[in-house]
Formats: C-alpha cells, structure tokens, sequence
C-alpha cells in the first residue's frame, strides 16, 4: 500500500459516472451535510433534465465522463449493472491508482470491477432506495488496493445519505436479500396495515398516513433504544390485550417465516444473478 497515493482529505473532488438518481441522492446529501461544497462534485450528462438537477446543486456537469474522471480524485461509478463493464473499460487509460474507484452497481463483483480498470484501489458499495430521503443502509467492502483511509473516506461520504456498515463481500448476496430488496418489503407491510385500517372502517388517507408513521416511529425505537425488537414487542403486548391478539394472528399465518423465507429467495436470486 505504500505507493498508493493518499487522497488529500481537504481539497478532494467527486465525480460521478452516470446522473441518475442515485448519483443525485449521494450529491444532494454530500452537499446538505457539509461534508463536501458542490463546487468540488462533478458529472457528465448530455440530457437537460439531469444538467438541470445537478446544476441546480451547484454541480458541474461536463460533456463527457473523461473530463469527469481527469477534474476528480474519487470515481464513482452510478451505472446499472448491465452497463457498468463498457463505462469503466472505456475509461481504463486514466484510470490510475492515484484515483479511488468506487461502484454502486448492484450484483457486481470487485474482482471484475479491478480486472476491467486495470487496479484494485476500487471499494464496492451497496446502498438502498432510502437513500433518497437520507436514510439508506449502505454495506461497504474494500477492493486490494484500496486502504483504510480510503474506506473511511467514502464511509464519510455514504454516511451523509444514511448509516454505513463495512463486511465481506462474501456477504453481498444477503446484504441485497436483506437491505437491497428490504425496502420493498416494508412498502408491502405498510401498504398491508393501511388496508387493514380501511377494513376496520378508517379513511384510507388516515389509515396510510398512520401506517408509515408507525413504521418509522416503531424502527426509530430499535434503532436508537439499544433495546431488542421481541423485547419492545412484549412491552406493547399487554396479557389479553389488543396488541397480543393481533401478534396472534400473525404468528398463525407464519408472519415471521415468510419475511425470512423472502430475504433467503432475494439473496439466493441475487447469487444467481452475480454469477450469471
């Protein structure tokens, strides 16, 4: 790791490939943290409408990617998968190690990613949809050449659109079985207790709107109560009570197997997917 060069932490630049909304979101939260001025984030797009959302940040949008990566110190790669080969390759020449490489693209490995830049300073990053309100869970791992420094740097970075945690990419698939596709899940349960609100007879705009709410108010207390979720449930269910019933009837209908079941398909599809 000696001769990597150290990204210089108080005048770095970053440039993203691909402006989509991902690309957005990280640029947007970078920005409203403090973390890094829009002066020092940059990006290529020839639409208007994506010129206009980066610009409109204070981000400079140049014509093509080499501009990007030639005025950047880290590289974000914000493509989707099936493109994510021909854009680092093409970019291959100036893809030095001076340069840390980062991809968000789902489903691709670090071994590829190097082999396709020609170095290993390259970190994967795996965040979720709810990065685009600041909340995503983003898992990092480091490719060979990048170093702690560098990993700490980009957990700074992702940390302005969420939560950061570092594993093994050995524990991808899961993690995308998990907080990839998780979002989704959720958006099902909510959508579920919204419906059973209506049922009972509440107006479908105050059945969803105390949905969400109590979604997020009740993962707001796992998260920040230090306390275990089977141990916030039993303080909510009184003996006899409504909340008792209502779990009753979940654990009847397999309530817990089928959200495991859900995350183990995701992870084993995600698997397949990698390999194809």
């Amino acid at each position: 790791m000696a001769n990597v060069c150290p990204i210089p932490t108080d005048s770095y630049k970053v440039g993203f490939i691909g402006a989509g909304k991902m690309a957005e979101s990280i640029a947007r939260g970078v920005v409203k943290s403090g973390i890094l001025p829009a002066s020092r984030i940059r990006t290529a797009h020839s639409g208007s409408a994506r010129r206009t959302a980066f610009e409109s940040i204070g981000v400079t949008v140049f014509d093509n990617n080499t501009q990007v990566v030639e005025d950047s110190d880290v590289i974000i790669f914000s493509v989707k998968p099936q493109v994510v080969k021909n854009a680092v390759s093409q970019l291959k020449p100036i893809l030095s190690e001076k340069k840390l490489l980062v991809s968000v693209s789902a489903g691709v490995k670090l071994k590829d990613l190097q082999e396709w830049a020609g170095q290993g300073r390259f970190i994967r990053v795996m965040p979720n949809t709810p990065s685009a309100v600041g909340e995503a869970a983003t898992v990092i791992t480091l490719g060979e050449k990048a170093t702690t420094e560098d990993g700490e740097l980009i957990s700074q970075l992702f940390g302005a659109i969420g939560k950061v945690w570092k594993a093994d990419e050995k524990l991808f698939d899961a993690v995308t079985g998990l907080s990839g596709s998780g979002p989704a899940y959720v958006f099902l349960a909510i959508e579920a207790l919204a419906d059973g609100g209506v049922a009972a007879g509440l107006p479908r705009e105050l059945a969803l709107g105390l949905a969400s709410q109590t979604v997020l108010g009740a993962a707001s207390m796992v998260s920040g109560m230090g306390k275990h979720p089977g141990q916030l449930k039993d303080d909510v269910a009184s003996p006899g009570g409504t909340t008792i019933a209502g779990i009753h009837e979940l654990e009847k209908s397999g309530f817990r197997g089928f959200l495991m079941n859900a995350v183990v398909a995701a992870a084993k599809r995600s698997k397949e997917l990698s390999q194809n």
